[in-house]
This record gives structure tokens, sequence and C-alpha cells, in this order.
């Protein structure tokens, strides 16, 4: 498997499609939302439409970023060298792969993210250790077989032995939940015994029936529609695996450490799990 310590001199064999800076993208919020300056005006708008409905939206994005951190950190140390990073968002440091080679540092990561922000930070700021790889496909996650196929996955990955597959903060972007489900399922199939899977989700649990309502609408007005659910709807995702204790938490409930801040008096909107395929 080829072992390149800095993939970003490798060119795509297409032309990188052009950045829309007149609407919001999630990714761009995300970053916005994370104190970032990689995001454009529609991005900001919409993010402080947000922070008007759901003032607590700023710590929910951080806590994710801290559970991701974490998990890693998790996953790495029970011996996954393999990660696969789907709706990675802009990079910051430290990025995914940055905490796993920490761990490890033959870890070998690839992240996929549609935004094409995402793909020229990709080039500049995605760079592995000597002893391990990182690599990046430009993809919709709604093309799982792509994916799973793609050249770079290939090259980077080896599905027939075990994987962390992280989809934080990205699957509540399908809102038919039946859609979500069955892509997931695809990508989780695809994964060999003992990988396994982390997730964060939106929900609105904690808030009132119209404040939900309201946080829906301030993000569907910018074209970026969420999925949110329950604890119990969270949980169902992870059937037929094996929750990892605690269990679908709150992300500022998952395995907190020294390092994790505490949480302020507002609600946190996202649920967390990681599991392990049997």
């Amino acid at each position: 498997m080829p072992q390149d310590a800095d993939w970003t001199t490798r060119k795509p064999d297409y032309d990188p499609p052009q950045i829309d800076t007149t609407k919001a993208h999630s990714a761009r919020v995300y970053d916005y939302l994370l104190g970032g300056k990689d995001n454009y005006r529609p991005d900001r708008e919409a993010a402080e439409h947000l922070i008007k409905v759901v003032p607590s939206v700023p710590e929910s994005v951080r806590h994710n970023r801290w559970f991701m951190r974490r998990a890693t950190r998790y996953l790495a140390e029970e011996g996954i060298s393999q990660f696969l990073d789907i709706g990675t968002g802009i990079p910051t440091s430290p990025n995914l792969h940055e905490i796993a080679q920490q761990v490890n540092p033959a870890a070998r990561v690839l992240y996929v993210d549609n935004d094409p922000i995402v793909l020229a930070h990709a080039y500049a700021r995605l760079k592995s250790s000597p002893q391990g790889q990182v690599a990046y496909i430009h993809g919709d996650m709604r093309r799982a077989e792509a994916i799973l196929t793609a050249p770079e996955l290939t090259a980077t990955l080896d599905l027939s032995q075990p994987v962390a597959l992280l989809i934080l903060s990205t699957l509540h972007l399908i809102t038919d939940p039946g859609e979500a489900r069955e892509l997931l399922r695809q990508y989780v199939a695809a994964l060999a015994p003992g990988s396994f899977l982390a997730l964060s989700l939106a929900t609105n649990d904690g808030y009132s029936r119209a404040d939900g309502e309201e946080q829906q609408a301030a993000l569907s007005a910018h074209g970026i529609p969420v999925l949110q659910r329950t604890r119990d709807e969270a949980a169902a995702l992870f059937d037929g695996l094996e929750l990892i204790e605690p269990g679908v938490v709150l992300v500022s409930e998952w395995r907190p450490d020294a390092d994790t801040p505490k949480v302020g008096p507002l609600a946190i909107g996202l649920y967390c799990g990681v599991a392990r395929k049997p």
C-alpha cells in the first residue's frame, strides 16, 4: 500500500469545482461557529440567524469537535489504525489524522467532503506523518458505492481490516430518515468485523416544540435543512452494533476528560455514540 507522507503533491485528474460563495454551505457555517475564518457572508448570515434562535449552537459544535478528538484517541488506543472521516469539514488543528498519528504514527486516514473550499484547504493542510498516510476524496456522501470504490480509498485503506468510520454532524443533513439509514447501512456493511462507527447527530431534545420548529426554519431558510432526532432515534442507528459505554449521550457527556470544558447553562443539541461491529 502506498506510504506517501505528503499526498498534497499529487494533483487531481479533474478540475476542482468552483466555490459558490453566494449560498451558505454547512461546512463553512460550521467553520464560522467554531470561530474560523474560512467562510463567506451567506455562511455568516446563516450562522448568526441560527445563533439568534439557538444561542447554544456554538457551544454544541465546539463540544462536537472535542468529542471527535476523544473518540479518535480512544479508537487509536484500541488498536484501530485506519480512519474514514465522512463530512470532515474545513481542517482545523488538531485534525483527526494528527490525533490518530500521535497515538500511532502509522495510522492512515481518508477524509471525505463535498465543499470545494474543503478541497482547497486539504491540499495545503492535510499532511501525514512519514510513517502514515492521509488522503482526501472530494465527493458526496450520498454516493456510498463511489466513495467505497474510489482509488483514493483503495490506495489508503484496507477494508478487509478494521476501520473507524466517523460521520460527525453530517448524517443529519440527509433529512429523509429512510435514506439516511440505508446510506449508513451501506457504509457499515463494507467494514470488516472489529470496525467501529462514531456518529454525532442533531437533536432538539431539551427544547420546546416551538423552539425546535424555529431551529428547523432558521436552517431551512439558508438551504441547510437538518433532521433532528430524539435519543431513541439516534440509538436506533446503532442497531446490530455493540455500543461502547456510555452509549448514546450528548457530545459533552461522551467520556469527558480533564481537557473537556464544562458545559454552559444552555442545552447541547447533538447526540453521539461509538459502537463496534461484531
